[in-house]
């Protein structure tokens, strides 16, 4: 069990990764220190947002901080699921099949544009986000760790995509919107130094990662945590506006990412109000609203928000 030592240098470690990155994303502190928070906590992140926002270089900051193996796989519908998980072709020399491995054999993946790609291409990576490994032609492969996806989506332009489907959305940890940054921000942006990007300089290595994950998973999480977390995804199965609600993967999301989110504050321990303020973003993209509810205009957020102010929050001991 890691000491408070462990746990004040995981929170060192995690808000030096988010000070890094702001040195070229300017007032996102918030969506920065979730990815870097899902990353602590093994998960996945979906970025839903309209182009030029910054998705392609949040995901390029995060790699050039933690000085990780980077590749960026840019979606169309001609890629094919053997350029994501790789092939093997016949050598000649050695009368043997070598293994050629895909873009998705890396530390930090960005998967730009997820839903341009077929539907055969995107399950490519479903194996690859839930089991860190990829099997071609019989043969399983693993990946190198940490291994992380940062998944973009332009939910404007749907002229020639492919939505995914519901158990590949459910793969994603979190899902995230950057969104348009203040005038402040904006002006500094245009103020940067065009080099500001290439001048960025790694804060720690793979190794450190590895280690803070394994000092997440030692975050405590009270009873009471746990059935409040229990208590909305089943709210969610329940409620009539919803067709479809959270899966029990759902509810662990929520409780790993605030498990990370309790570090990156400076707690050993997770609190009520941690998954109060995380829930929207591990459960809401999960859901999926009713006929019925559509009809009438709710939204899925809509419905998630009233389901969320709903339910009792815990107020007895949480450490």
């Amino acid at each position: 069990m890691p000491d408070t030592a462990s746990y004040a240098w995981a929170n060192r470690l995690m808000n030096s990764i988010v000070g890094n990155i702001e040195q070229v994303m300017y007032g996102k502190r918030n969506v920065i220190r979730l990815v870097v928070a899902t990353l602590a906590a093994e998960g996945h992140v979906l970025l839903e947002d309209v182009p030029g926002t910054g998705k392609t270089s949040l995901a390029a900051a995060l790699a050039s901080s933690v000085n990780c193996y980077f590749r960026r796989i840019q979606f169309t519908p001609d890629v094919m699921p053997s350029d994501i998980s790789g092939f093997s072709i016949y050598n000649q020399k050695t009368n043997d099949f070598e293994f050629r491995p895909g873009a998705v054999m890396a530390n930090i993946v960005l998967a730009d544009e997820i839903n341009r790609a077929s539907p055969k291409t995107q399950s490519a990576l479903l194996e690859a986000m839930e089991e860190a490994q990829v099997t071609v032609d019989g043969e399983t492969h693993t990946l190198a760790q940490p291994f992380f996806v940062i998944a973009t989506q332009n939910p404007i332009e749907q002229y020639g995509t492919y939505p995914l489907p519901e158990a590949q959305v459910d793969r994603f940890m979190c899902q995230l919107s950057i969104g348009y940054p203040a005038r402040e921000s904006e002006l500094k942006i245009l103020r940067r130094d065009a080099d500001a990007k290439a001048n960025l300089r790694p804060v720690t290595t793979a190794i450190d990662i590895l280690r803070l994950r394994e000092v997440t998973r030692t975050v405590k999480a009270s009873d009471d945590v746990c059935e409040y977390i229990l208590n909305i995804v089943e709210a969610t199965r329940t409620s009539r506006d919803l067709a479809l609600g959270s899966s029990p993967r759902g509810g662990l999301a929520t409780l790993a990412l605030a498990r990370a989110w309790a570090l990156i504050k400076g707690r050993s321990y997770v609190v009520p109000d941690d998954i109060r303020e995380l829930a929207p973003y591990t459960l809401r993209h999960r859901l999926i609203l009713s006929a019925e509810a559509h009809a009438r205009g709710k939204t899925a957020s809509g419905v998630f928000d009233s389901i969320l102010s709903g339910v009792h929050i815990p107020l007895g001991p949480t450490r």
